[in-house]
Order: C-alpha cells, then sequence, then structure tokens
C-alpha cells in the first residue's frame, strides 16, 4: 500500500496516516479466513469493532490497491492478488530455504565447513538458513545475521546479477559500505562481471583477516536470482591452493538447489 493509499484511510481530514489507521486497516485483512472468504461491510465492521463507514472507506483503499477485490453481483468483499505480491518474496525465500537445507547439511558433510543460504535484503544479504562446521574452532553467523560490505562474497554474488548503473546507485546512497572513488567502484564492477562469469564469489579476507568465504547463486524456475549459498571458514585452513577447488564445490551444491527449484538448465550450467 503506497502512502497516498494510507492517507485515503485517515479520518477527520487527517493528512497523515496515524498508527492506528495502519493497524485497521491490517485488521480489516486479517477478518478473512479460510472458512470466511468471503465478507460484507458489515460482517468486516463487527469482526473488527469498528464503525461501518470507516470500514467501507479501508475497503475502498484496499480495493485500489489490489489487496481486497470487490463481487459485481453481492457487493462483499474478499482477498485479492495483490495480497500474494506482498507475501510472494516471503514465499519464496521461504521454499528456497526448504530446498536448500538438506545441500547445505551436504557441503558441510563433504567439506566440514560452516555452510548457510543468503537472500538478498534490497541492499544486504542476510542469513536465513545455516549448518555449522563440526570443527572446534569455526566460522558460523545467526540466522538473520546481515552483510552490508562490498567484499562479502555473498554481496559479491547479489551484486554481479544486478545492473551496474543499480549497483553505483547503492554506493552513492551509502547503503554499502563499498569503494569511495570512480575508479575503484570501475574496478569493481569489472569484477562482479568475471564472478558471474564464474559461477562464484570469493571473500579470501578483505572483511576479515581470519574469515575465508565463498558463495555462489541460486535461481528459481524463471531464472530469477532468489539466493546464494555460501561456505565460511577460518582463513588458516583455506590455503590459497584450494579456493578454485572450494569455489567449484560452493556452485556445484547451488547449481544442485537451482535445479530443485526448476531452474532453466542454462541459469546453472
Amino acid at each position: 500500500m503506497s502512502v497516498d493509499d494510507v492517507d485515503q484511510l485517515g479520518e477527520n481530514g487527517d493528512t497523515k496516516p496515524s498508527p492506528s489507521v495502519l493497524l485497521n486497516g491490517l485488521r480489516v485483512l486479517e477478518a478473512f479466513s479460510i472458512t470466511e472468504p468471503v465478507l460484507g461491510v458489515t460482517e468486516i465492521a463487527r469482526k473488527v469493532d469498528l464503525h461501518k463507514s470507516s470500514v467501507s472507506r479501508m475497503l475502498a483503499t484496499l480495493e485500489k490497491a489490489g489487496y481486497v477485490e470487490r463481487e459485481e453481483g453481492t457487493g462483499r468483499y474478499r482477498l485479492g492478488l495483490g495480497v500474494i505480491g506482498l507475501a510472494g518474496p516471503l514465499l519464496a525465500n521461504l521454499d528456497v530455504r526448504r530446498v536448500a537445507l538438506p545441500e547445505l547439511e551436504g557441503l558441510t558433510r563433504r567439506t566440514e565447513e560452516t555452510s548457510a543460504l543468503m537472500v538478498w535484503n534490497g541492499h544486504e544479504s542476510v542469513v536465513v538458513e545455516q549448518v555449522q562446521s563440526p570443527k572446534q574452532v569455526k566460522h558460523t553467523a545467526a540466522v538473520g545475521t546481515r552483510y552490508d560490505t562490498y567484499a562479502s562474497s555473498s554481496v559479491q554474488v547479489f551484486l554481479s546479477d544486478m545492473p551496474r548503473a543499480e549497483v553505483e546507485r547503492l554506493f552513492e546512497r551509502r547503503l554499502l559500505l563499498g569503494p569511495d572513488d570512480a575508479d575503484s567502484v570501475g574496478e569493481y564492477l569489472d569484477e562482479l562481471v568475471e564472478i558471474r562469469d564464474r559461477g562464484y564469489a570469493v571473500n579470501d579476507g578483505r572483511t576479515s583477516i581470519e574469515e575465508v568465504g565463498i558463495s555462489a547463486p541460486v535461481h528459481d524456475h524463471r531464472g530469477v536470482l532468489v539466493g546464494a549459498v555460501m561456505l565460511s571458514a577460518p582463513r588458516f585452513r583455506v590455503p590459497h591452493t584450494l579456493l578454485d577447488s572450494l569455489g567449484r564445490t560452493v556452485a556445484e551444491s547451488a547449481r544442485t538447489v537451482s535445479a530443485r527449484l526448476g531452474a532453466p538448465a542454462a541459469t546453472h550450467d
């Protein structure tokens, strides 16, 4: 729902949306259920304990935003496809997390290092699943950990899929920690092209002298980048000569997850 739409929900001539108005709008959406998928204004007003005129105005705005649909014959409402649009990113992430977990477990068994699944959150990479290394000394990051540094291997993977101008905007708006001069940004953008062609990214001590991170992209059935498989390890256990071999191993795991998500062959060959 846009700010303009929320403004229309306001009462008493308010020009700014209030928390109570926003919460009441959510309560109206929550009034619908599997057992009661179609409701009239009076029924909704009774469920949320609001005046019918207030509920009617909210429904009119929610209908414009596509979050509810009005039946022509009865004038009653049901949830609209806009709700699916809101939930889509979450559902995709949950699906890729479920599909990726067995492969993460296999990757950790083969390498004895920590593996994780990352998703992109607009300007940062976020851990949504992790399988810890069985070794006593290991690198781990709790689910929910966020990375917003350009050298992080998972961040490199996500940025390598974006148009150059979009990456430059993230740096210009300082949403990502990265190079500050034009020449360094240009070199980094060239690196991203190489990463995309190679199929995996490496962070060999660039963000932490004690850590190595290797990430590879995961695509869904549309060929869209929806996540990254990441392997992280203490740097003393990963000599430079092993980086390519581990990179290919991580990329293979990411391709397996992509295939299970139905990704077109071209995106994970």
